[in-house]
């Protein structure tokens, strides 16, 4: 299949309901309004084709933006594709998920975070901490910085309340992350969260909230769940 006529099943599948719910959740304009389940279904058929996912990013609709980070062939691509992709996001959403997805699963994830996170724009700097999020979830713990990790959270720690809105929000989910995902580092997880307390996001016209990254580390603990990792975070 071409991007061409993707995009044209994706204009039949859309709902202007759905479209309301992804515009107030921060997606920008063109947006068709396709439901995920229905992106699922073109992404089993699809599976992963590297090509056709830089064509239906580069459309610049949402929907089908959101698709090519489900079938990107993660292992192919590059840190140049990578950077296209961020700097071309253009949603709150496709920054911290599909672009922050693809990258945490491609390899680069880890270098490019880094080097986003002090980016001046906020979808960058917001992708940059949603994909070290991502990186925690994935990797063994044998593989990862913790050292550096210990940084990152000082750092969140001194800082998180200074930051622009979404990247506040994203800092947050590093924290919850980087506690859940790593055993070693929970306690001084749990230590910073508390000190970081709550966390004020504006959520626009939804009616998200932000989690407390303490209640939320505890109850996975009490599931007996933290350091189990994710094989993708792709959804």
């Amino acid at each position: 299949m071409t991007a061409a006529e993707i995009l044209n099943e994706l204009k039949l599948l859309g709902q202007e309901g759905y479209k309301r719910i992804l515009l107030n959740h921060g997606a920008r304009e063109p947006v068709f309004g396709v439901k995920i389940e229905e992106l699922k279904k073109i992404q089993k058929r699809v599976k992963k084709d590297y090509q056709l996912a830089l064509d239906l990013y580069d459309t610049g609709v949402y929907d089908a933006m959101y698709l090519a980070g489900l079938i990107a062939d993660d292992a192919r691509m590059t840190k140049k594709d990578l950077q296209h992709w961020v700097s071309t996001a253009k949603s709150p959403t496709i920054a911290e998920y599909t672009v922050a997805w693809v990258a945490a699963e491609s390899g680069h994830g880890w270098d490019l975070a880094l080097k986003w996170i002090d980016a001046k724009d906020e979808d960058t700097a917001a992708a940059g901490w949603a994909t070290l999020g991502f990186v925690v979830a994935l990797e063994d713990d044998a593989e990862l910085d913790l050292a550096e990790l210990k940084r990152l959270l000082k750092r969140v720690q001194q800082t998180i309340h200074e930051q622009p809105n979404r990247v506040r929000d994203v800092m947050n989910t590093f924290v919850i992350s980087l506690g859940s995902y790593v055993q070693s580092l929970t306690e001084a997880v749990l230590q910073a969260a508390a000190k970081i307390g709550t966390v004020k996001v504006d959520m626009g016209k939804t009616a998200c909230k932000v989690p407390s990254a303490v209640e939320y580390i505890k109850k996975i603990q009490a599931r007996g769940t933290i350091g189990k990792k994710r094989k993708t975070v792709k959804c």
